[in-house]
């Protein structure tokens, strides 16, 4: 492609140097992966300039730069108000307006963004469609899974594997969109078609100035819809939650509300919950129907919900989306049960957040027969103002808690621990730094009928030290610890 053509898509810039003629074979924006015929665009991250690496780039073979700020090299230069967003439109345009060729959903919120993925997946599937999922876990084209950094990948991994899910002919796209994404502008050129708001509690104000920064920044997603009323869009939003009008008023498309209030478009009633499974009443504007679902908890039932109102904006039949939601058994690391041939329960959930715990025991304390034990920890290099509400959402609704390390990156594991525990004078725990002995403890305390919490990392298999990954998987040290003290016993 010629770079001519490529800056038709730029609307306001500066040039220096010669750029007739110049093709173009590739977009980077790290300079070791500049070959011969690159484009290199210039972006200011967090820690590293990519203007300071303009050289570098030349000298692996770069084409021409596009920069917002003076760079010296001796290759065509394109200055530009924005490389953020000139780089989203670049790709866009390089890659061949992928996302606008397929339905492009993004959800958004603090919890059950991969929840949510996942019960859609199971619904368009069964419905015909072929889909794709972008998320926490990994990313998925039909049913081939590719690992990814972050829950929300950089513009130019974006479009360059929607270019690839429309080779596999993909035409649905389930993505879970993070506020840092939003904030950073890692989505810009993605066309969506409907975007989804589940809730939002205190979560990553390491990064966000208070709540009200971080619903402003969950919020984009929304105005991304776009004013286009030829194009049919949708906003799907949680009616219960405190942040629902931040969100509504940043959208022009038309609203699904879901909840269980009065004012939900898409209802739930009449929730009876098991230990293994849920069942409820929904109320459409068309029809009613009960769902009986074998995941339980009211949050997995906010997240039925979501999912039957995105599949209404899409018309699916309705029996289509009471097959699936009956169908899929849960979500890897979310709510998810480990057993190993014990008489109690153990149960692995990703919940790292206060709200996503009390969710997590709320939904435990409904079910329990015994008493809950709860191992749970906190993240270092982040949010140091929820540790102390995370012990104390553990304290409150559980028999026994167990605080322990969970990815302390660069920190001091025990340092972590103390901001958890520091406040909790007067009240029985245990601290226990190393996280398999942690886990450990509270199985071997367990008796009939308890339930054993294990929560924070929910599906991954590692622990973050000291900038090294290390594998960790609590699924499989809780279904060791358990088949070890069997063992023992027998």
């Amino acid at each position: 492609m010629l770079l001519n053509e490529l800056l038709s898509e730029i609307k306001i810039y500066k040039k220096e140097g010669n750029l007739s003629n110049v093709p173009i074979t590739s977009i980077e924006m790290d300079s070791r992966q500049v070959s011969k015929g690159s484009l290199f665009v210039c972006i200011k991250g967090a820690t590293v300039d990519g203007h300071d690496f303009a050289k570098e780039a030349e000298k692996n073979g770069a084409a021409c730069i596009v920069a917002e700020s003076k760079v010296h090299t001796s290759i065509p230069v394109i200055y530009v108000p924005n490389t953020v967003k000139a780089l989203a439109a670049l790709a866009d345009y390089f890659y061949g307006r992928a996302s606008h060729q397929m339905n492009v959903i993004g959800i958004t919120g603090t919890n059950g963004k991969t929840t949510l993925t996942y019960l859609l997946d199971e619904i368009f599937s069964l419905y015909g469609h072929k889909t794709a999922i972008v998320g926490t876990i990994d990313m998925k084209i039909g049913d081939q899974h590719y690992p990814i950094k972050n829950t929300t990948p950089d513009i130019l991994f974006l479009q360059k594997h929607f270019k690839k899910m429309t080779e596999e002919k993909v035409d649905t796209v389930l993505m879970e969109v993070s506020s840092h994404a939003l904030h950073m502008g890692r989505v810009y050129g993605v066309d969506f078609n409907t975007a989804v708001f589940t809730n939002l509690s205190q979560d990553h104000l390491d990064y966000h100035l208070n709540m009200n920064d971080y619903a402003y920044a969950k919020s984009l997603l929304f105005s991304q819809l776009g004013n286009n009323y030829n194009e049919e869009k949708f906003a799907v939003i949680n009616a219960d939650d405190r942040y629902k009008d931040v969100i509504e008023n940043a959208t022009s498309r038309a609203v699904i509300r879901y909840g269980f209030s009065e004012d939900a478009y898409i209802r739930a009633t009449n929730l009876k919950l098991e230990a293994t499974s849920s069942i409820f009443d929904v109320e459409t504007p068309e029809e009613n129907f009960t769902i009986h679902s074998n995941m339980t908890g009211k949050f997995n039932v906010y997240n039925m919900l979501a999912a039957i109102s995105v599949a209404y904006s899409y018309k699916i039949p309705m029996n289509i989306v009471k097959q699936a939601l009956e169908t899929i058994e849960g979500v890897p690391g979310r709510f998810e049960a480990v057993h190993a041939g014990q008489s109690f329960s153990v149960i692995v959930d990703y919940a790292h957040t206060p709200d996503s715990l009390e969710n997590v025991l709320q939904s435990i304390n409904d079910i329990k027969k015994g008493k809950v034990l709860t191992v749970v920890g906190c993240g270092g290099d982040r949010d140091r103002s929820k540790r102390p509400k995370m012990a104390d959402v553990s304290i409150k609704y559980s028999d026994v808690s167990i605080f322990t390390s969970d990815n302390p990156r660069t920190e001091d594991p025990n340092r972590i621990l103390k901001d958890m525990t520091g406040h909790l004078s007067g009240h029985d725990f245990q601290v226990i730094t190393d996280r398999k002995e942690a886990i450990k403890e509270a199985i071997h305390s367990a008796a009939k009928d308890d339930i054993v919490l294990i929560a924070g990392k929910g599906h991954e298999t590692y622990q973050e030290i000291n900038g090294e990954r290390h594998h960790f998987d609590d699924r499989e040290v809780a279904r060791q610890i358990i088949t070890e003290l069997l063992k023992e016993k027998f």
